[in-house]
């Protein structure tokens, strides 16, 4: 990517040849309803036990892992519709599945563009828990992070919430 479309500077601002934006929590917070007041989002990259994680959780295993991310394709295809019957414990799944989806998707998209990190799905392991977290705090500094890349000689692509730009 050209370095002189996206220029950053150490107060995050973002500035393109023909617009400069600052994105802020608050702006997250209002663009895409996350909370950014509650528990940050920590943890390692590395995932031990993939296979294991993901059938404690979705009660599959992807076959379609590429180091520790899961293809959305796959969840895409095996938790395409839900059946009128279906258990508690399934639809749960099916809701997890949606989630790492829009994660992987939407809200920390990689340069892949079909890849989310398995280490999202802990963080999906209870609901209750999951909604004490700042999510939006992640999706931030995800784009931060990807910005802050794209700014590089050697990139062609960016990634992150592009929704935000």
């Amino acid at each position: 990517m050209d370095a002189s479309l996206i220029y950053f500077d150490y107060n995050h601002i973002f500035a393109a040849q023909l617009a400069m934006c600052t994105i802020t929590l608050d702006g997250v917070a209002l663009k895409l309803c996350l909370s950014v007041d509650r528990l940050v989002i920590t943890g390692s990259a590395v995932v031990r036990g993939k296979v294991d994680l993901s059938m404690a959780i979705l009660g599959k295993v992807s076959n379609r892992f590429k180091g520790a991310q899961i293809s959305i394709n796959w969840l895409e295809k095996i938790f395409d519709k839900l059946l009128d019957d279906s258990t508690e414990e399934v639809i749960q799944q099916y809701a997890q599945a949606f989630i790492m989806r829009l994660i992987g998707g939407i809200l920390m998209l990689d340069n892949s563009r079909n890849l989310v990190h398995i280490r999202w799905l802990r963080h999906l392991m209870d609901f209750s828990e999951c909604t004490k977290l700042s999510w939006g705090s992640s999706v931030l500094s995800t784009l931060y992070r990807e910005l802050r890349r794209a700014n590089q000689l050697d990139k062609m692509s960016i990634s992150g919430c592009l929704l935000l730009l």
